[in-house]
């Protein structure tokens, strides 16, 4: 794993000793007269006038101080980004209290344009909406006369459909700061956990037979170490301290001479919390074993900056405003000839993931990833005015409690605790609001959240937890009517329960 050592500098910076502040506040602060041109501008209180590819500078608070909610910890910078987009964010308005009283109910300010107040969705961990671009790409691509084709036919209808991934791929790998011959598409970001891990551990059993994962992670990775592990390789977990953090101390931990691979997820899916990667390399320095990420939260919400020295990445597209049914797998140059394939029938995508390659879901993939990487920093500032917003709301609430680790998570996934309610009771009652209970691959299943469970909360607390997603489409309207209605139906829920 020497590469990880002469990572970039990351662009997060976790500032445990940062001082306590607030939810940025547009009354209060100077904001500059919104002068930006359009094909640049993000929010007129924080960006300054820049023309299109200059870097910028900003701070986005995941901790804003000491509440109910939250003690006061870190601060996440996004440093030097830069960005070009056609699309603007307006400052959000200010809130209207239905008696004129900052503790009386928000009067939500108009109707969600895309989803009304009928139905709210607050479900974006786990699937985002397709953005209008990436519809337009896909349909235009369909409705093409000549498009057709199979890319690996050698007739000019298959060179068409070849082009057209080409490009994508290099959309994919300028997303993910690396190579476009590293990008390996795959079915979603299962199958390209299931290339990454099977691949490197079958390919290097010989040297070892020792993997690291934690308990944090999403099913896709954990069943995929439990197939291994029947298959004679060893498993251990590491786990997070009592904060929920993954330290480097952790890791070293359970690290062994014969361990092949190590297998974390960047940003956790029902929690948000953000495992520092960066901090954790220096483990891995001069060890031989390889780093897989689970960045399948991550692409959407936070410069990769911080994992693209990782061995394997693993991504979805339908996690980033694409469609479903296609993914890929980041694999670092000298590993594509040593990985082993674990769907035959044809050698595509060189040789390690046979199958006819689905075109237009690649170029809907393709443009979702150059849209996430042009509003990056738009995207990061309105999720976080949502959560702050939301968090508004949850403070009004008696019994609240946020789930994870408060000190470092990305704005936009809250994992919230409703004391004496369970949460199956809270989802019955809010019906026409799309929000759950954890990881959409296991809400169905019986029993409380296993990442919760990890974290060390009892199983009456896991019960009682409700997942809040959100992000590029969600307005503040749409989590004023949410916060309205916990504010009405958590008490009501509560006296009900006694």
């Amino acid at each position: 794993m020497a590469s990880i050592c002469t990572s970039p500098g990351a662009m997060l910076h976790f500032l445990a000793a940062s001082p306590p502040r607030p939810c940025f506040d547009p009354k209060r602060a100077e904001c500059p007269s919104p002068t930006v041109p359009s094909e640049t501008r993000a929010h007129p209180a924080l960006v300054p006038e820049v023309p299109v590819g200059v870097g910028w500078r900003t701070a986005l608070l995941t901790c804003p101080g000491p509440t109910p909610l939250e003690p006061p910890g870190c601060w996440l910078e996004l440093d030097t980004m830069t960005f070009s987009t056609s699309a603007s964010l307006a400052p959000p308005p200010e809130p209207v209290f239905v008696d004129g009283s900052p503790t009386g109910l928000v009067q939500p300010e108009a109707r969600n344009e895309i989803t009304g107040h009928d139905r709210v969705y607050l479900d974006y961990a786990a699937t985002t909406p397709l953005d209008p671009a990436v519809v337009e790409a896909m349909t235009t691509f369909l409705q093409t006369d000549d498009s057709f084709g199979n890319p690996a036919s050698k007739h000019v209808y298959g060179q068409i459909a070849t082009d057209m991934i080409e490009h994508a791929r290099t959309e994919v790998a300028s997303l993910l700061a690396t190579r476009p011959d590293e990008i390996i598409w795959t079915s979603g970001a299962t199958e390209a956990i299931n290339l990454g891990i099977k691949g490197v551990a079958l390919a290097r059993q010989r040297q070892g037979r020792h993997i690291v994962t934690s308990p944090l992670e999403h099913r896709a990775v954990l069943d995929t170490i439990d197939w291994l592990a029947t298959q004679g390789f060893e498993i251990s977990y590491v786990k997070p301290n009592g904060s929920g953090a993954i330290t480097p101390t952790c890791l070293a931990e359970v690290i062994r001479p014969d361990t092949v691979l190590v297998s974390l997820m960047h940003v956790n899916n029902e929690t948000g919390t953000i495992t520092d990667i960066e901090a954790l390399a220096p483990v891995l320095c001069g060890h031989p074993t390889l780093l897989h990420i689970d960045a399948v939260q991550t692409v959407a919400r936070l410069p990769i900056e911080d994992i693209s020295a990782a061995d394997l990445i693993s991504i979805s597209a339908h996690k980033m405003y694409g469609p479903k049914g296609v993914g890929a797998l980041r694999v670092r140059h000298p590993l594509l000839r040593e990985l082993v394939p674990q769907i035959h029938g044809g050698g595509h995508e060189l040789g390690l993931r046979s199958g006819t390659l689905a075109t237009h879901q690649i170029v809907g993939m393709g443009c979702a990833a150059t849209t996430v990487r042009q509003r990056l920093c738009l995207d990061a500032i309105h999720t976080h005015e949502l959560d702050c917003r939301l968090r508004e709301h949850l403070a009004c609430l008696d019994g609240v409690e946020i789930n994870g680790n408060p000190h470092c998570r990305v704005p936009g996934i809250l994992n919230v605790a409703f004391t004496g309610i369970a949460a199956d009771s809270l989802l019955l009652a809010l019906d026409h609001m799309a929000i759950s209970t954890g990881s959409a691959c296991t809400s169905r299943a019986f029993g409380s959240s296993h990442v919760l469970t990890a974290l060390g909360y009892p199983e009456s607390r896991a019960l009682s937890s409700v997942r809040f997603s959100f992000g590029r489409f969600t307005t503040l309207s749409d989590i004023d009517h949410i916060g309205n209605l916990l504010r009405e139906t958590v008490p009501t829920l509560r006296r009900l329960a006694q």
